[in-house]
């Protein structure tokens, strides 16, 4: 694959000021010479500048243009590489690709350059996923995790627990391998010892997949309670525009509204749904039993009452009870509850709720310290697998069990922690990761 000359538009699609074409391959420069006309041959310009000059077909001048060439291996993809940055229009921006995919390249696959980047030594899997997730990022809180990640932070820590047994393993191995040699083992105790420091550094890793999973995906927050309680109209007020339809007439949401908002760096993914009551209404029924289903995968549940009137509903501790219509007067029936009191009419009280929100979340983990180093569901599938067979060689030592034993069970723990970082041979499985980026990244 890397003998191919690939190319793509780098920037969204769509009109702007400027586009960027990229080209990464063996032919890069040479065919990104075929187009550009400026003041010098395209192999003598000097890397890593840009030089102003026009893309041609024949004797068509298609557009003025920057080009700027990477010399392997001082480039994204570690091979020869060369951009072109014209002017953002549609019609020019195809027209050049199409000139640089006739002259010799081919359409890229989406994430194929930071596939070849990886596959080059360029970047570990763990960074090649934080180019994603900055793409995706949308708090500087999951800005910052994802800036950390591409930098090497997490990959530094997987090198560390992988070279950690690796030395446990190679000590052991060769103890097995060759006992005429007189090698000095680590006592059991000693080697029991390492091997739960290991096992320690995993579980810190591990803890973080929920505050990975945040990152990412956001808090899936579900606003829910009775027809009339005000939920459309806390949406509206967390999002600060008007999205959904606000009346006094019960049953006006029947369908879900999703959007996202940033809450002090954590992506609130809010839900407001259908008011959950008995209804002839089959259109009604359809939206109640979409709530339900929503509140049963939330993580977390903003439970929205009328605090003017009677309780009609017990408090659930698993849910954030938010007492709204404060400015109607309370009811005796809320007197000792315990939540969060406010008016979607005046805006009273939503600081309060952005607390008592934040809480939650930070309650279940989430600091801002950890977030810096967050892991994904595949880290986290390895990690486990990492974890269970480094379990099995400890008992295995403790247990007085055969030496070889206790390598085979470090010798799958080592294999399992290094997918982490990408020593893997599945080419299944890199298609699937790449797969899910943009083209031209």
């Amino acid at each position: 694959m890397n003998q191919d000359t690939i190319a793509a538009i780098a920037t969204p699609f769509g009109e702007g000021a400027i586009a960027i074409l990229r080209l990464s391959g063996p032919e890069a420069v040479a065919i990104a010479g075929t187009v550009f006309r400026g003041g010098k041959r395209t192999p003598e310009l000097q890397p890593r500048v840009q030089h102003f000059g026009r893309v041609v077909d024949g004797a068509t001048v298609l557009d003025e243009v920057l080009l700027s060439v990477f010399r392997a291996p001082a480039s994204y993809t570690g091979e020869e590489m060369a951009e072109i940055a014209c002017h953002g229009g549609i019609l020019v921006t195809r027209r050049i690709l199409s000139l640089l995919l006739n002259r010799g390249a081919r359409m890229a696959h989406p994430g194929e350059f930071t596939q070849r980047a990886f596959l080059n030594g360029k970047m570990d899997l763990t960074q090649a996923e934080a180019v994603m997730d900055l793409i995706q990022a949308q708090t500087e809180l999951a800005l910052r995790a994802a800036a950390e990640q591409l930098e090497g932070r997490l990959g530094a820590r997987v090198l560390e627990i992988r070279e950690s047994l690796l030395g446990l393993l190679a000590h052991l191995e060769a103890h097995i391998d060759f006992p005429e040699e007189d090698i000095e083992p680590d006592t059991t105790a000693a080697m029991l010892e390492r091997l739960t420091a290991a096992r320690t550094k995993i579980a810190i890793l591990l803890r973080t997949a929920d505050q990975g999973r945040v990152l990412r995906e956001g808090v899936r927050t579900v606003i829910y309670g009775e027809p009339n309680v005000g939920k459309s109209s806390l949406l509206n007020l967390l999002l600060g525009y008007e999205r959904a339809i606000v009346h006094e007439a019960p049953g006006t949401t029947r369908d879900t509204i999703e959007e996202t908002i940033d809450l002090r760096g954590i992506p609130l993914r809010l839900v407001d749904t259908a008011g959950v009551r008995e209804s002839s209404d089959a259109v009604e029924r359809e939206g109640i039993a979409r709530t339900l289903r929503h509140v049963e995968r939330a993580d977390l549940v903003l439970h929205l009452v009328d605090a003017s009137r009677p309780a009609t509903v017990v408090a659930d501790p698993d849910r954030l009870l938010v007492l709204n219509k404060t400015d109607l007067g309370e009811h005796s029936d809320w007197q000792n509850a315990d939540g969060v009191r406010l008016s979607c009419l005046t805006g009273q009280g939503m600081d309060a709720l952005a607390d008592a929100i934040f809480d939650r979340v930070m309650g279940r983990g989430l600091t801002m310290a950890d977030a810096t180093v967050a892991i994904n569901a595949r880290h986290q599938a390895c990690l486990q697998e990492a974890d269970r067979c480094a379990e099995a060689a400890w008992k295995a030592l403790a247990g007085g069990l055969s030496p070889e034993l206790a390598a085979i069970d470090l010798r799958a723990a080592l294999d399992a922690v290094g997918d982490v970082a990408g020593r893997v041979d599945s080419e299944a499985l890199l298609g699937r990761i790449f797969s899910t980026f943009c083209l031209g990244k």
